[in-house]
């Protein structure tokens, strides 16, 4: 295996000490978990690693890359600026650049991040999707007879359940209003409300570029009473680890799926992952209602700290962490090369 300048770039906040050490505790132990085991990963493939952290400049990006020369960017920046939806922006001068990087290409990422404009491009090639309605800042819901409950509101841009919590499943009109005010105000963005999709939930971890592979399917099990919370993986259900005990939620690899049902789901987001133009790794978020796939939401370049939901995937597959990452950068250097 050659051996490669690999620049880590982060956000200039989550810059991992020289000394820090990872902890045994879950996703958010520490907040800058996921840079220190890539760093550590990176070191440990024998590769050469300078860690560059940006926000709202691209500078640093420029002169890192004109002054070392690297063979490769791995990409760990999720938003420019404070704003999420901006990484694509970051993507796209890192092709003007004519420099490899990991993860997906700037179109996909435009793509697949907005949930109103995935979902309108995956109904088109008749994939199931929630009905849904979006709510723009600063323009108040419209009143609509009819509206069918319950829904699930959300931000229409953020990821990692931001927003998400018990109180957005909602069943009345007074509930919606609020809560897509709720949304507006923590955000500062728009908010879409979804039809709420009863079944078991799944998370499919999809690799490659021109050739897919579909990585052994996650799940989220809700074992509380029946009576206590309503099963949606919310913000507090994905990042406190408390909360998950106390109500007996947990994360499984899925099992006793029919195969003629797990062939479906893997051939579906193989679809999504075109349909979206997604490239390198990208996860999927779906429920399954009776033999009706749902596709929830896609996530280019999800989670990929040790104890992430794609990372474990990958173990199942045969690829352990070290592996993993080599995998991405392999993805990332193949993608330039096409």
């Amino acid at each position: 295996m050659k051996k490669l300048r690999v620049m880590l770039l982060v956000h200039e906040s989550l810059i991992p000490p020289e000394d820090a050490v990872a902890e045994d505790g879950g996703s958010g132990a520490m907040p800058y978990k996921t840079e220190l085991d890539v760093r550590n990963a990176l070191h440990r493939l024998g590769h050469t690693v300078k860690v560059v952290g940006a926000h709202d400049d691209l500078a640093p990006i420029r002169q890192a890359i004109e002054s070392w020369r690297p063979h490769i960017v791995f990409n760990l920046l999720e938003e420019f600026a404070g704003n999420t939806a901006f990484d694509y922006y970051v993507v796209s001068y890192l092709e003007m650049m004519n420099i490899p990087y990991t993860g997906c290409n700037p179109r996909g990422l435009l793509l697949a991040r907005d949930k109103a404009l995935s979902k309108i491009l995956l109904s088109h090639h008749r994939i199931k999707v929630p009905a849904f309605t979006v709510f723009p800042r600063h323009r108040a819901p419209r009143k609509k007879r009819n509206r069918a409950y319950p829904l699930i509101v959300k931000s229409l841009m953020e990821e990692g359940s931001v927003g998400i919590s018990q109180a957005s499943v909602v069943n009345r009109d007074d509930q919606l209003h609020q809560r897509v005010a709720h949304i507006h105000a923590i955000t500062h963005g728009d908010a879409i409300a979804e039809q709420y999709i009863e079944g078991r939930e799944l998370y499919v971890t999809v690799l490659g570029n021109a050739r897919l592979t579909v990585l052994p399917f996650r799940e989220i099990v809700f074992d509380g009473p029946a009576n206590g919370i309503i099963p949606v993986a919310t913000h507090k259900v994905k990042w406190d680890r408390g909360f998950r005990e106390r109500w007996n939620v947990r994360y499984q690899f899925a099992e006793d799926l029919p195969e003629t049902l797990h062939r479906r789901v893997v051939r579906t987001c193989k679809r999504a992952f075109r349909i979206l133009d997604l490239n390198g790794y990208a996860r999927f978020d779906l429920r399954l209602q009776g033999e009706d796939i749902y596709i929830l939401e896609a996530n280019p370049n999800p989670g990929i700290d040790e104890n992430e939901d794609s990372t474990l995937s990958a173990r199942r597959a045969g690829l352990d962490y070290d592996r993993f990452i080599q995998k991405l950068i392999n993805l990332g250097l193949g993608a330039a090369a096409r």
